[in-house]
């Protein structure tokens, strides 16, 4: 198949990249590195099947790529992160959702087969659901995830007005090899995999007995090609490891000391995927353990040497902004 796969270099993108590069497709990456990295392309540069365009997705069109036709298009460009999203909302308004209006026109051009759409787990809020079926109700507690959820209710209008055979993915805590090493205070792998390289106590929010879906990024990748392969169109599927693990747990596996800090507002306690529809539709199930999955970032963990190293008093700092503005004072 040829390919198109936006945020291309960025941490889940590069690894879609590589899988279907492994698979025999041919692929066109595309992204304008403004969070993806060219070391995340190292392996796919070196394949003659895969050609990269630097491009804002925002400004893309059908003249700027090197063909009239694509099979499947991967979008997944887009801003991530909660805590930006607050402080700045109006970026993650122009790229998560104007971006996305624009891939999905771009997709129109080109005649795709399959449009598959990276959505959020955080469109569900704080569920009342767990394992938490697609039909749950959505209830974004930050820009993040309402910009998200815009992207993909839109994803779904193409689908229906313009029969545009697309599928939105809900992916739930994705972490692996790759996922990002600089920039706003984010995702807990990251933060962890810092602190313990640095010897310093993880900053663990609350007693870590809150759960999350920690789902490994080839099993996420594995996800969108064997969805692309089916004939599923027009629907909503959560992709997730099948468990939910304690933070705490996550701490045993790393292995170090830890300090706490303040709950946060809008997080729920658990994330936890119902993965029946994906598993039933398309065939696909998760093969990586929480326990498997630690290990190999612990194999790569040099790769965060140069990560920001966050402590109590940076993170409050950081977080101030998500206190003040979903209501709650720290």
């Amino acid at each position: 198949m040829h390919c198109i796969v936006t945020g291309a270099a960025g941490f889940i993108g590069s690894h879609l990249v590589d899988m279907l590069l492994a698979n025999g497709h041919s692929v066109l990456g595309i992204d304008d590195l403004s969070t993806g990295r060219h070391k995340n392309l190292t392996t796919a540069a070196a394949n003659p099947s895969f050609q990269f365009l630097e491009k804002n997705i925002r400004q893309l069109s059908k003249d700027d790529l090197p063909f009239d036709s694509c099979d499947w298009f991967f979008h997944l460009a887009g801003r991530a992160d909660l805590v930006p999203s607050i402080v700045n909302p109006e970026d993650y308004f122009q790229v998560n959702v104007q971006g996305t209006f624009r891939a999905l026109q771009l997709a129109r051009d080109l005649c795709v087969k399959r449009f598959l759409y990276a959505a959020s787990s955080t469109c569900y809020g704080i569920p009342d659901i767990y394992p938490t079926p697609e039909s749950t109700p959505c209830k974004p507690e930050h820009p993040y995830a309402l910009t998200k959820l815009m992207g993909e209710e839109m994803v779904m209008h193409w689908h229906r007005v313009y029969q545009l055979p697309a599928v939105s993915l809900r992916l739930f805590n994705v972490y692996g090899p790759r996922s990002r090493t600089t920039g706003a205070y984010g995702a807990v792998f990251g933060v962890f995999l810092r602190q313990k390289l640095a010897g310093v106590p993880f900053t663990v929010v609350g007693d870590g007995s809150q759960t999350r879906d920690f789902t490994f990024v080839s099993d996420v990748a594995s996800a969108f090609v064997a969805t692309a392969k089916s004939n599923i169109s027009g629907d909503i599927m959560n992709v997730g490891s099948g468990h939910t693990y304690a933070v705490s747990r996550l701490v045993e596996l790393l292995g170090g000391e830890k300090t706490t800090i303040p709950r946060r507002p809008g997080e729920p306690d658990c994330t936890f995927a119902d993965t029946a529809k994906i598993r039933i539709c398309v065939g696909w199930q998760p093969s990586v353990p929480l326990e498997k999955g630690v290990a190999r970032m612990l194999e790569v963990i040099d790769d965060w040497r140069d990560a920001p190293l966050w402590n109590e008093q940076s993170i409050a700092h950081a977080t101030a902004d998500w206190f003040k503005h979903l209501g709650h004072t720290s």
